[in-house]
């Protein structure tokens, strides 16, 4: 099995959004997604909070199977933690009859991830000038609008996806010069219009 198939995103559901609407732990979970295996101390120090505050929440996310203990790392009682799928997937119709404590958690988490883009945009915008050329001409910030039904809506983001997930079988070593860990952002909204 590879590790494309081991880890592939999962799929929200009422009881995981639970144990990940709170942004202290969707942190976490980014964070152990972006720079791999680590302790509770250590994600304190990189996202500015209390080791007990992150150590409660890392159980928290482990409880709810996001993250899980990374054993070969740990050296005596010192625990480390690794993520357990690539990616975290949204569908709204999922939600669409549910009670009000879930419909708020889905409000936290919507905002949060929206809070989130915002500041990893932000944080390329003011260090761009510091990446080598080759990487100022393959990025992309663009906007477009089409006309379309839901149903054409729910098909395109379908296909980003898909397209997205075919890239997954051609990640480069490591070691690979030039390779770099990239994010990509979707969003597909309607807008109102005169």
């Amino acid at each position: 099995m590879t590790e494309h198939e081991e880890r592939k995103q999962r799929r929200l559901d009422a009881r995981s959004l639970r144990g990940l609407a709170h942004p202290l732990r969707m942190q976490l979970l980014d964070a152990l997604r972006q720079h791999g295996p680590a302790t509770a101390s250590q994600l304190a120090e990189r996202l500015g909070e209390s080791s007990g505050a992150t150590s409660y929440h890392l159980r928290q996310l482990a409880e709810h199977g996001f993250v899980e203990d990374a054993p070969e790392r740990g050296k005596g009682r010192e625990r480390w933690w690794q993520v357990v799928d690539q990616g975290i997937r949204f569908d709204s119709a999922d939600f669409e009859d549910a009670s009000p404590e879930v419909r708020g958690l889905t409000e936290v988490f919507l905002q949060e991830g929206a809070a989130r883009h915002a500041r990893e945009l932000s944080t390329w915008l003011g260090t761009r000038d510091q990446w080598p050329q080759p990487w100022a001409r393959a990025t992309d910030m663009s906007d477009m609008t089409l006309r379309l039904t839901p149903d054409l809506a729910v098909e395109l983001i379908g296909r980003l996806h898909d397209l997205i997930d075919g890239y997954r079988d051609r990640v480069p070593d490591k070691d690979t010069p030039e390779s770099e860990q990239v994010r990509i952002h979707t969003h597909l909204f309607p807008i109102e219009t005169d």
